[in-house]
């Protein structure tokens, strides 16, 4: 079982040479031989030029393909995997065009394994392991509050408040999307992240301000937390989190972005991003910082019975940047789970099986320099 680990971009690296430095074999795939050789030219025995052809031809039943592809390429990979007869991982959100495959993968006995990065990912597990914690003391009406923020930016603030690892022009889309959480027991639907930033006090050994606002459908993942119907959801909102003071900074920006509609303002929006890679890209060994937090809350008879949060906090060393670590090592797990039978034939997201959550949240504490399950009702238990 070969395992074929195609793109070695930004965030890949940390996770690639995991795996490279196991007993199963890895066939290195990038469209730039060059570049993969000088990622990882000192542990791959084996690089080659990519094309989806080529890696067809060599993909055998069994073998593990790995995507670190834009978002795209994922579903005609993955539908060339279920031919195969190959299993299938990427980092990515689970599109609805990767979901259509979920008979096709089962009836080829493959698994198509996503969102097994940071953010969807990590924060994933967090979630599975608080409601599974909760659940020991739920009670039907308790009234229920989950948050769950991620984000980038240096370790070392600049006036900006963020500096860019990847091309700006996805962060600027981003802007212009819409987001739907709920918030006091009620639907809110917001038409730009500006219009919701809310400050967010962390629990960090050194309490911490920083922005947060709320991004995609929030709600889409109410069930897949496994959250009862029995609880009165007060709020669940998954969203960005940012440098207090971003919001300051980024004011002009917002102000443009606004009115950018049609072609034009997407020609706009390039040339932004463009300005931004020149003048706000991470130079050379500049150590990221990357924090997450994940936390459920529980009400019941006019006091909280129940409030733990998970709080990550890590910064690039020189195994990699923060972010590249977080989003690709989880991902050479989720390679090595497939290979080891952890997940059924059909598609996937983070694994929610409680022996996998602890095992795979423990490898993420190897990588962070603080992470913590904090109980708001009693203190901080080290992971």
């Amino acid at each position: 079982m070969t395992i074929h680990w195609v793109g070695t971009g930004l965030s890949a690296v940390p996770g690639l040479r995991r795996l490279l430095q196991g007993d199963r074999p890895v066939i290195v795939w990038n469209r730039t031989v060059e570049k993969a050789q000088g990622a990882v030219g000192d542990l791959a025995r084996d690089i080659r030029e990519y094309s989806l052809p080529a890696l067809t031809e060599a993909v055998a039943p069994g073998d593990v393909v790995v995507s670190m592809l834009p978002a795209d390429r994922h579903v005609p990979l993955a539908t060339m995997c279920i031919g195969k007869r190959a299993h299938f991982v990427s980092s990515s959100y689970i599109s609805p065009e990767m979901a259509a495959l979920e008979q096709a993968a089962a009836d080829a006995g493959v698994a198509l394994v996503n969102e097994v990065g940071l953010d969807p990912g990590i924060d994933h597990l967090m979630a599975h392991d608080l409601v599974a914690d909760y659940r020991h003391v739920a009670q039907k009406g308790d009234r229920v509050s989950f948050t769950s923020y991620c984000g980038g930016f240096p370790k070392h603030p600049n006036p900006f408040r963020y500096k860019f690892s990847w091309s700006p022009l996805g962060v600027l889309r981003a802007l212009r999307s819409p987001s739907k959480s709920i918030r006091e027991g009620a639907e809110r639907i917001v038409d730009r992240p500006w219009h919701a930033i809310e400050s967010y006090d962390a629990p960090l050994p050194e309490p911490e301000r920083f922005e947060v606002y709320p991004n995609r459908d929030s709600t889409a993942f109410i069930e897949h937390y496994g959250f009862d119907r029995g609880w009165d959801l007060r709020d669940f909102v998954r969203g960005t989190i940012r440098l207090d003071g971003w919001a300051e900074a980024w004011a002009d920006v917002f102000a443009e972005v606004e009115h950018l509609t049609g072609p034009e303002g997407d020609v706009r929006l390039r040339e932004m991003a463009e300005g931004f890679w020149a003048e706000h890209a991470y130079a050379e060994g500049e150590p990221d910082r990357v924090v997450l937090f994940v936390a459920l809350k529980a009400d019941r008879g006019g006091r909280t019975v129940w409030h733990k949060e998970w709080v990550l906090d890590a910064q690039g060393n020189d195994r990699g940047t923060a972010m590249a670590q977080l989003v690709s090592v989880p991902v050479a797990m989720a390679v090595e789970s497939v290979l080891g039978g952890d997940f059924a034939p059909g598609v996937h997201a983070a694994p929610d099986e409680p022996r996998l959550v602890g095992a795979w949240l423990e490898e993420v504490g190897r990588i962070a320099g603080h992470m913590d399950k904090v109980d708001h009702l009693a203190r901080a238990v080290p992971a």
